[in-house]
């Protein structure tokens, strides 16, 4: 015999159920055997420990750290760190002038990077350039394969002071024979340690590989002018991915009338001209040196050179979140212990399960053997829960911290409340006077609103909470959220699927006492030709009616009410 609709789509509900387990499981397992996930979920700095990195100002003599400065500096680090997949971390002040920053485990180069970089961002034009003289030959890029166009220039005839004053940013009169000498002198591995020249003179710097070095004119463009930046694979003018890796930044009017300028004076110049070159300088080293192919008027342009997926990720958020109000310097970097420890985890483990305990014997002693659909489905809801959790260490660097775990404890009894709601629901019907398999659909139709106005609510304000909230506060946010969405999951691909199978058998469609769904035990009604007929009040079923006539709605109370009262004659002598 064909299944029925109903089983039809329970099965179909419960294969989708496992497909997305046995997907996470799948998964995960493929990543731990790779050696980078672990189904071990990744602890915060509270029950870990990590690194704890106090970062110092960089001040000038007589110069001072603003209250507003080192908030902004805050504010800004905690940006990088989120960005960078790290969380649980703590970005505080120390005393008037330091930050620390306390991250869980150990952080990787990039990650520090983040946090030191100043990301000052400059545009200013080519003067001159060459290849740098400690590039070996496997360095030094081939001029001919160079996209940028980079090819050796010859020297500048040079006086000791400019015969003229420089009229704008690529004139050559910038170049006086000291700075020439300076720069012939300059080497590119002395980078590291080199001052940055204030943006109305002109800089003698280095690609960031080493490869060439330059003379750069006064900065025409500032960094601050961006609004946004982003990554992404590069397109050619066809619209195909040239499988380079580039950032896009966006710029605001200001920065958007600059670029223009600039990208007018420099499109004049011959394209064998290395002044047709503009150099996008990051904290004094240049990351890339285009030539100048068009006039850039939208604001929008695209910084390409030697990126990784990673490097042009830290530079997009780097120049997203802005750049540091002032520079700060590495005072200590060291390891500390975690400020709670295993003890408070596995207290708050033991709450969790006295709660799971609770919650079982509730619903055994309530609905009886329909109690087992409670457990099984907050078991489903802890695997699922459990495999996210996973999932999201591994690929997003998430970590659970003894907020999030009081957010997983707490989600036990938000899950319960979904299945007492359908399950209640499935109850009236019975003292309807339904069958349970009809029950189960109807019930199925009132809950399932119900629930979703409940956890609608729940999904909101975890959402709020992380959106206002820092620190340990979003942990336990997320979880409540994550939890919430499993839970509904839960509740639509299998407790109801599993009722519905279950008012198929014998055993609970028959109304077994011990089924928790015995209708004579609900106090239900018989339903025949569209009427009632009131059960026979015995001392069995009297307990039961009282309770029935308790869980009567207002307006089934007043329908009760006028239906027992005795029609009054008319006038005419008739009934009315």
């Amino acid at each position: 015999m064909a299944r029925t609709t109903p089983v039809k789509n329970a099965w179909r509900a419960i294969v989708w159920l496992t497909a997305l387990t046995l997907g996470l499981t799948v998964l995960i397992g493929a990543g731990s055997l790779a050696g980078e996930a672990s189904w071990t979920p990744k602890l915060a700095l509270d029950l870990e420990g990590g690194t704890q990195i106090v970062l110092a100002p960089q001040l000038e003599s007589g110069q001072t750290v603003t209250r507003e400065q080192l908030n902004q500096a805050v504010s800004i680090i905690r940006d990088r760190v989120d960005a960078s997949g790290v969380s649980e971390s703590e970005i505080t002040t120390q005393g008037a002038s330091n930050v620390v920053v306390s991250l869980p485990g150990v952080p990787d180069e990039e990650t520090l990077n983040r946090i030191q970089s100043s990301a000052k961002l400059e545009f200013r034009p080519v003067l001159y350039t060459e290849v740098a003289s400690t590039a070996t030959a496997e360095e030094t890029p081939d001029p001919a394969d160079a996209e940028d166009g980079t090819t050796p220039t010859p020297e500048p005839t040079l006086a000791t002071t400019p015969t003229a004053t420089p009229t704008d940013a690529s004139d050559l009169n910038w170049i006086t024979e000291s700075l020439f000498d300076e720069y012939s002198n300059f080497e590119c591995a002395s980078l590291d340690n080199f001052s940055v020249a204030p943006s109305d003179e002109p800089l003698i710097t280095c690609e960031a590989d080493g490869s060439f070095k330059y003379i750069l004119g006064p900065v025409e463009v500032e960094g601050s002018t961006i609004s946004d930046a982003s990554s992404g694979l590069v397109s050619s003018s066809q619209g195909v991915s040239t499988g380079e890796w580039g950032v896009f930044p966006t710029f605001d009017a200001e920065g958007t009338k600059a670029v223009a300028a600039m990208t007018t004076r420099l499109f004049g110049f011959d394209n064998t001209d290395p002044r047709n070159r503009f150099a996008i300088v990051l904290d004094g080293q240049v990351i890339s040196a285009p030539t100048t192919q068009g006039i850039i008027t939208g604001g929008n342009p695209q910084i390409s050179g030697s990126f990784t997926q990673e490097t042009a990720e830290v530079l997009a958020d780097q120049l997203k979140f802005g750049a540091l109000p002032i520079g700060f310097e590495v005072q200590s970097n060291e390891t500390i212990s975690a400020t709670l420890g295993s003890t408070q985890l596995s207290s708050g483990l033991i709450a969790g399960l006295i709660g799971l305990i609770l919650v079982v014997i509730y619903s055994l002693f309530q609905y009886r053997l329909l109690g087992l659909v409670t457990v099984a489905s907050l078991i489903v809801a802890g695997v699922l829960t459990y495999l996210v959790i996973a999932y999201l260490a591994w690929r997003h660097g998430y970590r659970l911290s003894l907020a999030g775990v009081a957010g997983l404890i707490v989600a036990i009894g938000f899950t319960a409340d979904s299945f007492i709601v359908y399950f209640e629901r499935i109850r009236d019907e019975l003292r309807d006077g339904r069958s349970l398999t009809g029950a189960v659909e109807a019930g199925w139709k009132r809950a399932l609103r119900t629930i979703f106005a409940a956890k609608a609510v729940n999904l909101l304000s975890a959402v709020v909470l992380f959106v206002l909230a820092v620190g340990n506060v979003r942990g336990f946010a997320l979880t409540l959220g994550l939890t919430t969405i499993i839970d509904v999951l839960v509740v639509v691909l299998f407790t109801h699927p599993m009722l519905q199978l279950l008012a198929t058998t014998k055993f609970f469609a028959s109304g077994h006492p011990i089924s928790g769904l015995d209708p004579k035990a609900l106090g239900a009604v018989y339903r025949g030709r569209a009427q009632f007929r009131t059960p026979v009040a015995t001392k069995s079923t009297a307990g039961a009616s009282r309770e029935a006539a308790r869980r009567q709605t207002i307006a089934e109370r007043k329908a009760t009410e006028l239906a027992g009262t005795p029609k009054e004659p008319s006038s005419d002598g008739k009934e009315s």
